[in-house]
C-alpha cells in the first residue's frame, strides 16, 4: 500500500484515537497534577458592650473568583501521588523502619488504602485470567468434540455469563450466596455451621469475586478457541493420530502451539478487563473485604466532594499499571512476529 493511501485509510481511526484515547488520557493527567483550591478564611473582630472576640468565616466571594480564575485548581506536582491515598511514600518509609519482618511490612502496607485496593486487583487479575483461559480453552474442546446436534445448545448455554450484564450477574450470585439463598445454606449446611457467612469472610469474599470474574469471562475465551479451533489443520491432527498420539498429546502438540495467537490475544484483553475489576464489588457491596483500584476511583468521585485529583491520579496509576501488565505479552508478540519475518 502506497504511504498517501495509507494515510487516508488510516486517518479516521488515528483522529477517532486522538480524540477519544489521547486526549482524555492527557486531560487526566494533568488533572492529577492539581487540587482544589482552599477556601479563603477571613478573620473578623467584632466589638460589643462586653468586649471584642474574634470571628473566622469563609469569604465566599473571593473563594469564587479564586476558582474561577483558575478553574483547574492549584498546581501541586506530584504531591497528590505521593500522599497517604496513593503511594504513601512517607508511610511506607515508616513502615519499613517500624516492621520486624517481611510479614510485619506487608500488613502494615495493608492499611493503606491503595495497596489494599493493589493486592486484591493483583490477585483477581493473575488468577482470574490463567483460569478463565484454560476453562474456555476446555469448553471449546468439549463443544468442538461434540455431535452437530449438541453444539448449538451447549453454545447458547456457554454464553449466558456473557450475555447477562456483569452488573446483574454479580447481584444474582450475591443472592444466591446470602445466609438464606441456595449456595448460603448449602454452604452452612455442608459445614455444619449455621452461624457461617460468606459475605462476613475477607477470604471468602475474595474467592467468590474470583469464581464469578471467571464464571463471567470465560465465555469469551471459549468463543475464541473455538473459532480458532475450526482453522485446525486436520492433517496435523490426521498426522498425529497416525502416529499414535493420545488425545492430551494432541491437544498440547498441536491443538495448544496453533492456538498460542488466541491465548496471547485473550490473555491481553482479560489482562487490562481483569484489572479494572469494580462491577463484582459493587454487586456483592464487598467493599468492606475487597477494594479494587477502580472502586477506589469511584469512591473518589462519588459524594459531595469529589476529589477529581485523586481519582485523576488513581486513573493514571491504573493505566501505567495495565501498561506494566501487557508489556511482557507485548514484547513476546513482537520476538515472534521478528523471528517470523
Amino acid at each position: 500500500m502506497k504511504h498517501r493511501t495509507f494515510f487516508w485509510f488510516f486517518l479516521p481511526t488515528g483522529l477517532a484515537m486522538l480524540l477519544f484515547i489521547a486526549m482524555p488520557i492527557v486531560s487526566v493527567v494533568i488533572q492529577s497534577l492539581f487540587a482544589p483550591h482552599e477556601a479563603v478564611i477571613v478573620t473578623v473582630e467584632n466589638c460589643g458592650p462586653f468586649g471584642c472576640k474574634e470571628e473566622t468565616s469563609i469569604d465566599q466571594e473571593a473563594t469564587r473568583a479564586l476558582r474561577e480564575s483558575a478553574p483547574v485548581g492549584r498546581f501541586v506536582g506530584l504531591d497528590v501521588y505521593l500522599d497517604r491515598g496513593h503511594l504513601a511514600v512517607a508511610e511506607v518509609g515508616e513502615a519499613w523502619r517500624m516492621a520486624a519482618d517481611w510479614g510485619d511490612f506487608f500488613d502494615r502496607l495493608g492499611n493503606l488504602p491503595f495497596y489494599r485496593a493493589m493486592a486484591f486487583t493483583l490477585t483477581f487479575t493473575f488468577t482470574v485470567t490463567p483460569m478463565l483461559i484454560v476453562l474456555g480453552l476446555m469448553i471449546a474442546l468439549a463443544v468442538n468434540s461434540m455431535h452437530r446436534v449438541f453444539k448449538g445448545p451447549l453454545i447458547f448455554f456457554s454464553l449466558l455469563p456473557m450475555i447477562v450484564n456483569p452488573l446483574i450477574g454479580s447481584l444474582i450470585l450475591f443472592w444466591m450466596i446470602d445466609s438464606r439463598g441456595i449456595l448460603g445454606s448449602l454452604i452452612q449446611y455442608l459445614a455444619s455451621d449455621p452461624g457461617l457467612s460468606l459475605k462476613a469472610s475477607t477470604g471468602l469474599t475474595w474467592i467468590m469475586l474470583i469464581v464469578y470474574g471467571v464464571w463471567h469471562s470465560a465465555p469469551f475465551a471459549f468463543v475464541v478457541f473455538y473459532a480458532g479451533l475450526q482453522t485446525l489443520p486436520q492433517d496435523q491432527l490426521e498426522a498425529a493420530q497416525i502416529d499414535g498420539a493420545s488425545r492430551w498429546q494432541q491437544v498440547r502438540f498441536v491443538v495448544i502451539p496453533h492456538l498460542m495467537p488466541l491465548v496471547t490475544f485473550v490473555a491481553l484483553i482479560q489482562l487490562m478487563d481483569n484489572f479494572r475489576v469494580l462491577e463484582p464489588i459493587v454487586g456483592f457491596n464487598a467493599s468492606a473485604h475487597a477494594q479494587s483500584l477502580s472502586w477506589i476511583i469511584l469512591n473518589d468521585l462519588g459524594g459531595e466532594t469529589r476529589q477529581l485529583s485523586a481519582a485523576s491520579a488513581t486513573s493514571v496509576l491504573t493505566i501505567i499499571g495495565v501498561a506494566i501488565l501487557m508489556s511482557p505479552v507485548l514484547v513476546r508478540t513482537w520476538r515472534d512476529f521478528k523471528g517470523k519475518t
